[in-house]
């Protein structure tokens, strides 16, 4: 599974819960639609990976040498504080309060849902970061893009 797009804004209730839009869900299918694995992501957010797109990261990293310093390091902080999480009965994900302080969640949220996994984010913080990173965008998209194939 890949090609999860869009961005979603959502609430937090007094519990840490938000409800999972529809319109996300339905680009899942429908085996990938209830259980997730809840972690924390590379910037200042949280990553949510269906189950299955968790298992294919997590397959690929078992090949990972942990006889490596470095590769173990990154083991650890990868997967520190993953949390398998399920849709409870009326479509709202929990997010753990643990979580939630590590990345400033409050209120206002954005959902940030590209290839295979979405980023949960707080609504200030993600639009900090995309203002702060626009000026940059297109010596990004040469030094990223540049260099593929056309397709030739």
């Amino acid at each position: 599974m890949a090609g999860l797009v869009g961005e979603f804004e959502v609430k937090l209730d007094a519990k840490g819960r938000f409800m999972f839009p529809s319109a996300l869900r339905k680009q899942l299918p429908p085996a990938c639609q209830r259980d997730f694995m809840l972690n924390k992501g590379f910037e200042d957010c949280l990553t949510l990976f269906p189950l299955t797109e968790w298992e294919k990261v997590s397959q690929r990293l078992s090949r990972m040498n942990l006889f490596k310093p470095k590769n173990r390091m990154f083991y650890r902080l990868f997967h520190q504080g993953a949390k398998t999480i399920c849709l409870d009965k009326a479509g709202r994900v929990l997010v753990p309060m643990a979580l939630m302080e590590r990345v400033g969640l409050s209120q206002e949220v954005m959902l940030i849902a590209y290839n295979d996994r979405i980023e949960i984010w707080d609504k200030s913080k993600y639009f900090e970061m995309i203002e702060g990173s626009m000026a940059d965008f297109a010596d990004l998209a040469d030094e990223v893009m540049g260099d593929l194939d056309n397709g030739e």
